[in-house]
């Protein structure tokens, strides 16, 4: 009799306890409600456990009673075999409501391009490593998720010995995903990954035999905005093509970072590398670089390779730290604005640059050349403001408030440089 009363008893504070979580999903293709997609619950305090599933009814909404309240969740939708997950990440301890938005998938897509790739190299005496970072953006409209048998398609130089590859979607999380090797090119490989609507970021890691020396002849499959090589101050680098490469070094960092621009496929961007080094990784948190973050990033499982990346993919023992971006995986945004860095230092007149004011005046952007050097001013700040950032010489928080001033103050630039022309 005890027994049932206090079974009972738990039960019912069990209920007290639990939390209703309602959430909408909108297929944003259509503009209508997703009505009859599969929703999970996923339980993030031990791996990912299913918790719950449910569907989405006519207006696309879904329910789910969270009975243990004090631990992150995270819900997955299905739309026609695509899985898509909250903008913000995981459902936080407290959080009673969420949106989520899906899309139609199509074996077709226009607007596919990829927009910037990285390759970042280190070596020592026997072995070259490398990490590339590769940005795909979908800019299909109306928007479409891709899903073929091969969405993506790249080189890696011969020889390359695949280590780790890892896939992260629009606002998701870093995945394990294989590229599947091409049987009739070699060096040729593809992802089968959907590409949904935005930027999806591949990173694959590998490794060459090194003999104090190599060449390297990067292909790419289209069009590409920007293509860049990263790599220690203690490695040369030589292009064999003089002039495709523009320099981008900056003073008290330990790596150079060579950009070249306009990327067509056949443009030949052969290189040269001669010495050895390591590109240092800043330890989490923002403290610094160096043996600590590589010690920590081994600790928890991850690619001793030359620098950080997307992080530690889904699947991980650790559910929370699958979500945190180290600071150098932000190489392939400090590439979309140093391109325009490097260009702005090339054109006529550049010489001297004006400094960048946190609010320009409307005087400053009334004449159209004035708006352009105002702009790549801009944008190189905020270049400089991620390397400081991969130096670890400044705190998350500072640099947060620092690239939300600066994000905002070229928005406006560009809104009325566009008005100007207008």
């Amino acid at each position: 009799m005890r027994a049932a009363i206090l079974a009972a008893v738990l039960t019912c504070a069990a209920l007290l306890h639990a939390e209703t979580l309602t959430g909408t999903v909108k297929n944003a293709t259509t503009g209508k409600p997703a009505a009859g997609d599969d929703v999970v619950l996923l339980n993030l305090s031990q791996g990912m456990n299913e918790g719950a599933r449910t569907k989405t009814d006519a207006q696309g909404r879904f329910t789910f009673d969270i009975k243990d309240s004090g631990t992150p969740h995270l819900v997955r939708v299905s739309h026609q075999g695509v899985n898509y997950f909250p903008a913000g990440g995981p459902i936080r301890p407290g959080a009673t409501t969420t949106e989520i938005q899906v899309y139609d998938v199509a074996k077709k897509v226009d607007g596919i391009a990829e927009n910037v790739r990285v390759m970042r190299l280190q070596a020592d005496n026997t072995t070259l490593q490398a990490i590339d970072l590769i940005s795909v953006k979908n800019g299909s409209n109306p928007p479409r998720a891709l899903m073929a048998d091969r969405t993506y398609e790249f080189y890696l130089p011969e020889g390359a010995q695949i280590d780790e590859s890892v896939a992260q979607s629009p606002g998701g999380m870093p995945v394990n995903t294989a590229p599947v090797p091409d049987d009739k090119v070699k060096g040729k490989y593809y992802f089968v990954f959907p590409l949904r609507p935005g930027e999806t970021r591949f990173q694959v890691a590998y490794h060459l035999p090194y003999s104090g020396e190599a060449t390297l002849s990067p292909k790419v499959t289209g069009r590409l905005e920007h293509f860049a090589v990263l790599i220690p101050k203690s490695m040369q680098f030589a292009a064999k093509v003089e002039g495709t490469y523009s320099p981008m070094a900056d003073e008290g960092t330990q790596s150079t970072l060579q950009v070249a621009t306009g990327v067509v496929p056949g443009k030949d961007l052969s290189f040269r590398v001669a010495g050895a080094g390591t590109i240092a990784e800043a330890q989490e948190g923002g403290s610094g670089s160096g043996g600590g973050g590589r010690d920590t990033q081994a600790a928890q499982g991850g690619q001793r390779g030359p620098g950080g990346g997307l992080g530690t993919p889904e699947g991980t023992p650790d559910p929370l730290h699958k979500y945190r971006w180290p600071i150098l995986g932000g190489c392939v945004a400090i590439l979309a604005i140093g391109g325009f860095w490097v260009v702005s230092r090339q054109q006529p007149g550049s010489a001297a640059k004006p400094s960048a004011s946190p609010e320009p005046s409307p005087a400053a952007i009334a004449g159209g050349s004035q708006g352009s050097l105002l702009l790549h001013a801009l944008k190189e700040e905020l270049f400089q403001l991620e390397v400081d950032r991969q130096k670890g010489s400044i705190s998350e928080e500072e640099y947060t408030k620092a690239k939300a001033a600066l994000d905002q103050t070229l928005q406006r630039a560009i809104a009325r440089t566009q008005a100007t022309k207008a």
